[in-house]
């Protein structure tokens, strides 16, 4: 292998331990910790500290709030003291904590933060996506040429002239760096130099990754990046190997993914997992005991809901579900929020289309708002106004940014912005009404439109638009197999959903991870239409699913900052308006409730008319740092029937997707939710858990001190390293008072154990996870006796063992499991 393919392929592996960051109007959640989830969690967190400082578990305050709340069961927390190796009581254990040591926090040395500071200045500069007046030249040339070219100019740096002197390829300016270092430690330099600004080292993977249009015309490699690097270690005298030790002896931070002794586990991670298993002991007994009383329940139920809703798995659609229930007979289900469709969409009046599924689902469809030709008029009025309104705000931003009109436009305007100002401050709920006046005439989805669903043979960014025929039969046999479900209602709504706030660089992160950050309307538009479609019901028809003809597939999209669920019902027949009326009022009533519910934990009034109002002033408020909590709390991923959770208050706590093993023969929509929802909700999970456990290392900081930069991420200050986790206010209630709980993730499935084997087996991503303590999984086997089964690297019977249930039949009996059931190898 050349010296060149070497050092690429050692930068790629290196690169594997910070993971991807993806731009803030897009945000994804994701571990920041992703690239060691191949090793044991205490394991690979130390080994991460090495890198980047900072502590990955609860700090001892923590751990005592949550034990004198009474979070943690003392027999749970003795189990697990003993199991590794402390032989101590809870308090003594809480004096270990305190004495575990302060945070390991990597020390830049005064040339390496000099480098840092003019890196970061030169990146911010050429992964700007608009947002600049002028943008930096010679970008078309990608980031090591551009740099070369014009930081030379750079007074900041010594020597600045001579970039230009340096090797045209950035493999061999890398190799010429480490001339002078033994090979085996190249790894470990890259390791080091990557993971100095894991912030906009993850934003270049990601634009490396993904490929996008930015990518295309500014392109950017971390070869390249890291050969502006070191020119400027060398250039400022920095270390080239930070992880050399003292004496001269080196760090190896690239070592086997092995794992420890019981004894060099450290004392939180016991604490942890028995905070972990009290927290699912009471989710998993509910769910046993819901399993128990569904099978020795007799009555058979043919009545018709009056509506079912489809709302994505987030935790927040877990308290809306609930409140909806409540107001009439509402059937609700979870799904995975971008509804099975990979695409992107393109709004009417969208210049681009924008990712609308995972970032581990590639998009295969381009799908855009279509015009109905038999409403020209409509259109015509609508382009008029809001053509008006978009050459007004080009004129506006042209003045602003230009240096011979800027003061004269602050003096003349200036009064202007001050009331505009004024208003946002102290009546914020005004302007939230103001907004809705002007959406309800310029709607951000016009009425005129239709999303494009059928595939016309034109294709878009290198995908079709639209779907065939068998596409679109498979996407909706595709849900309704997955959530196992085949009666259907008058009305059926798919309910996507986006967030509201203002001022908010993270307002992505609010919106549907499951569909990259943006809303989920659009993804839900899309299934309707599909499931309206004539020739898609006949052929649904022929996989086994009667759909009735008087059932009516609607789209909606959830608001979880004000709790307001907007239906596009412009298509509903007159035979259906009275449904959707009562609907709307119904919805309307679980607001209030819902918005209720949220108001009290943000420390609102719990009034529902105040705390709808209350909502609205968040969602307006341009200073307003909390508009909501996002998924803070989530702890739990319950797959099961409904009717399992339906009765419990999971506090906004549970991500809930719907499944019914007894439909699901072959095991195909299990092995589906392994698939995806499974990676992406632990993706969520670990991303709050890091930024919470160090919001230093793994988090943003306080948005009161966030500088945006280039419409790609955020600053703390005026510099530095992009921010590449949630901020404060996402997760802590106060200072000292995390809202947050710092709990890995807990799987619950209802399915037989068997079945969860075979799926299992076909996942060794999942199966890693667990085993390595990243997240736990838990099965209730409902042809077992509704016990529970534990998997740690088989399945154990769990807590609810030997339960005796009046559901319990002779068949039951007579399978009475084992102690462990085994799982496959691969």
């Amino acid at each position: 292998m050349d010296d060149s393919s070497d050092v690429r392929e050692r930068i790629a592996a290196a690169a594997e331990t910070v993971g991807t960051n993806w731009p803030v109007h897009s945000f994804v959640t994701a571990n920041p910790l992703s690239g060691y989830e191949d090793r044991p969690f205490h394991e690979a967190v130390e080994r991460a500290s090495i890198l980047r400082g900072g502590r990955a578990y609860p700090d001892p305050e923590t751990f005592r709030a949550a034990w004198e709340r009474g979070d943690v069961d003392p027999d749970r927390l003795r189990a697990e003291l003993d199991a590794h190796g402390y032989e101590c009581d809870p308090e003594a254990a809480l004096e270990l904590l305190a004495e575990a040591g302060d945070d390991t926090r990597a020390v830049r040395d005064d040339a390496t933060a000099r480098v840092d500071r003019v890196l970061a200045s030169w990146l911010a500069a050429f992964c700007d996506e608009g947002e600049a007046s002028w943008p930096m030249p010679n970008r078309e040339a990608g980031f090591y040429d551009a740099f070369r070219a014009v930081a030379r100019h750079d007074s900041a740096i010594p020597d600045a002239a001579s970039l230009a002197d340096a090797p045209d390829d950035p493999a061999a300016a890398v190799r010429d760096a480490l001339a002078d270092r033994p090979r085996e430690r190249w790894t470990a330099i890259f390791e080091a130099h990557l993971n100095a600004l894991p912030g906009w080292t993850g934003l270049l993977t990601y634009r490396a990754e993904r490929g996008d249009e930015w990518q295309d015309a500014y392109p950017v490699t971390l070869v390249g990046y890291l050969a502006a690097r070191l020119l400027l270690v060398e250039r400022f005298d920095a270390p080239l190997d930070p992880l050399a030790d003292a004496d001269g002896e080196e760090t190896d931070t690239a070592g086997d993914a092995s794992g420890a002794d019981d004894a060099d586990v450290p004392i939180e991670e016991p604490w942890l997992r028995a905070w972990e298993a009290s927290y699912r002991g009471e989710v998993v007994d509910a769910v046993a005991d819901a399993s128990a009383a569904r099978h020795a329940s007799d009555a058979d139920d043919d009545g018709r809901a009056d509506a079912q809703l489809v709302f994505c798995i987030d935790t927040r659609s877990e308290v809306f579900r609930r409140h909806l229930e409540a107001t009439g007979d509402y059937e609700t289900h979870g799904y995975a929020g971008f509804f099975g469709v990979p695409m992107r969409y393109q709004g009417y009046d969208d210049e681009a289309s924008a990712a609308a599924c995972p970032p581990i689902v590639d998009a295969e469809h381009h799908v855009r708002e279509r015009p109905d030709d038999e409403r020209a008029d409509e259109r015509a009025a609508y382009d008029r106004w809001t053509g008006r309104l978009h050459a007004g705000e080009k004129v506006l931003k042209a003045v602003k940014s230009n240096a011979a009109t800027a003061f004269s436009f602050v003096e003349s305007a200036g009064s202007a912005y001050g009331a505009a100002l004024a208003a946002r401050t102290l009546v914020p709920e005004r302007v939230h009404d103001l907004a809705d006046a002007f959406d309800a005439r310029f709607p951000s989805v016009p009425d005129f439109c239709a999303p494009s669903v059928e595939h016309d043979g034109a294709h878009e960014h290198g995908l079709p638009v639209g779907m065939t025929h068998e596409e679109r039969v498979a996407y909706a046999g595709a849900a309704f197999e997955t959530m196992g479900w085949d009666d259907f209602a008058r009305l059926v709504v798919f309910t996507g959903h986006a967030s509201e706030t203002a001022n908010n660089p993270f307002e992505a992160s609010l919106d549907c991870g499951a569909c990259a950050g943006n809303p989920g309307g659009p993804n839900a538009r899309v299934l309707a239409a599909i499931c309206n479609d004539d020739a898609v019901r006949d052929a649904l028809r022929e996989r086994g699913h009667e759909i009735p003809d008087d059932t009516v597939f609607l789209a909606a999209e959830h608001n979880t900052t004000t709790d307001e669920v907007t239906l596009y019902d412009g298509d509903v027949p007159e035979s259906h308006e009275r449904d959707v009326e009562r609907l709307r009022a119904d919805l309307d009533r679980a607001r209030s409730g819902a918005a209720a519910e949220r108001a009290e934990s943000m420390g609102g009034d719990p009034d529902p008319a105040d705390a709808v109002r209350d909502a609205e002033r968040r969602a307006a408020d341009w200073a307003e740092t909390r508009p909501e909590w996002g998924l803070a709390g989530n702890a739990s991923f319950v797959v099961g029937p409904r009717d399992l959770t339906a009765d419990l208050d999971l506090d906004g706590r549970a991500f809930l997707h719907s499944y019914d093993w007894q439909r699901d023969d072959e095991g195909d929509a299990l092995d589906a939710i392994f698939a995806g929802p499974v990676i992406v909700t632990q993706w969520i999970n670990a991303q709050y858990y890091c930024a919470t456990v160090d919001n230093a290392a793994y988090g943003s900081g306080s948005k009161v001190t966030h500088n945006p930069v280039g419409n790609v991420g955020v600053y703390q200050g005026n510099g530095g390293d992009l921010a590449a986790g949630l901020p404060l206010q996402s997760l802590m209630a106060a200072d000292d008072d995390p809202h947050h709980q710092p709990l890995r993730l807990s799987v619950v499935v209802h399915a037989p154990v068997e079945r969860v084997r075979d799926v299992l087996a076909d996942h060794e991503g999942v199966r890693t996870l667990c085993e390595n303590g990243w997240l736990s999984l838990t099965v209730v086997d409902p042809t077992r006796g509704h016990d529970a089964y534990a998997y740690e690297g088989g399945f154990a019977i769990g807590d609810a063992a030997e339960r005796e249930t009046a559901s319990e039949t002779e068949a039951e009996a007579e399978t009475e499991p084992e102690a462990t059931v085994a799982v496959a190898d691969d």
